[in-house]
């Protein structure tokens, strides 16, 4: 991060006593404990796309707690989200973090900052997600008793909570040349959504990397989803929270890189649209990319990848074309679920690919 920044810099000609400030993303709900003290991890890191915890999930859903949750969190009890996705609640009391609050423990050095977390990222972020989907209100933009009292999470573990836009500490000087000071925390798809200039209610975003997360905003009120999509914070400036609604598609360009480097299909992920072309239309082969289960609007952490209408002539252009498709069916699915919650003028979209 800190060579990309230096690079960045210098392609720029610019120097770090012409930069005001600086902000900060991270890949969403990815989940590092470590010591505060030294920086040292202490587990692997957990990825969003974990599912050890598909069976305590559905515990908890089994206990009733779905709705309490939804509610008040605007998420769903799923793997996807801690606290279950945590490897026990003994050692949050030792430390805990994200790749954002880890990224800024190296910038500034400093604890300060890991008490510290702007509203979307106390409301999704794995920085403190144990918490978050656990106890964190978006309507109340606080966190909630009743859900710390439910996943008994002590109250003094909780960070404070600030602003997208805030007062996030400062850098170290030796890091850029200056100490600069630390004023924005993003989550990545709220970033994009920011990015995007989806200012206005109505307007959305979908981004295709590992996975594919359809973003739309909703405005000043947020919006319960019908169709089991995620109400969210999109961000909040100047204490107003804006609102928005979500649809996350697990694995999307995730298929492509299986393609490649398990099946062997092609050497590059560039050489997937010329196979693509050479199917004939109509063709039969349908891929389910469910690799690590299905997202919204399914749901469904059990659910397993499955290539259906196999025939003597498939081969390895009808597969790749299956692959490209199920990004497009999935990415429709959300469209329409999006369009029906909305129940407004059709959604417009910006899209962006990072494969």
């Amino acid at each position: 991060m800190v060579a990309t920044c230096r690079d960045v810099m210098r392609n720029a000609e610019i120097t770090a006593d012409q930069i005001a400030g600086i902000g900060i993303t991270n890949q969403r709900e990815t989940t590092i404990l470590w010591d505060r003290k030294t920086g040292k991890p202490l587990y692997n890191a957990i990825v969003w796309q974990d599912r050890r915890t598909s069976d305590l999930c559905q515990s908890l859903r089994d206990k009733g707690h779905t709705d309490v949750v939804q509610a008040k969190t605007g998420l769903l009890i799923d793997p996807t989200f801690p606290p279950p996705s945590l490897p026990g609640y003994w050692i949050t009391l030792r430390a805990l973090g994200s790749a954002l609050s880890r990224a800024n423990w190296r910038l500034e050095r400093s604890i300060a900052f890991n008490l510290a977390a702007d509203r979307w990222s106390a409301a999704r972020d794995r920085c403190h997600q144990c918490f978050a989907y656990g106890a964190f209100n978006i309507h109340t933009q606080e966190w909630d008793e009743e859900l710390l009292a439910l996943f008994n999470i002590p109250a003094n573990l909780l960070p404070e909570v600030k602003d997208s836009s805030d007062d996030f500490g400062t850098t170290e000087a030796h890091w850029l040349g200056a100490s600069l000071p630390i004023a924005g925390v993003a989550g990545d798809q709220q970033a994009a959504l920011v990015g995007q200039a989806c200012f206005q209610p109505g307007m959305g975003k979908s981004t295709y990397g590992t996975g594919c997360f359809m973003i739309v905003n909703t405005g000043e009120t947020p919006s319960l989803s019908r169709n089991r999509l995620l109400t969210t914070i999109g961000y909040r400036l100047n204490g107003k929270p804006t609102y928005a609604m979500e649809g996350s598609i697990f694995v999307a360009g995730a298929t492509v890189q299986w393609l490649r480097d398990g099946l062997n299909l092609f050497a590059d992920a560039s050489e997937t649209e010329a196979l693509a072309q050479e199917t004939r239309s109509g063709h039969s082969v349908y891929l389910v990319p469910a690799f690590t289960g299905l997202g919204a609007p399914h749901w469904d952490p059990k659910a397993r990848g499955a290539i259906f209408g196999l025939t003597r002539d498939t081969g390895i252009a009808e597969i790749v074309a299956a692959g490209l498709q199920a990004v497009c069916y999935q990415t429709r699915d959300l469209q329409h679920c999006m369009n029906d919650d909305m129940e407004a003028p059709p959604v417009r979209y910006a899209s962006t690919a990072a494969w």
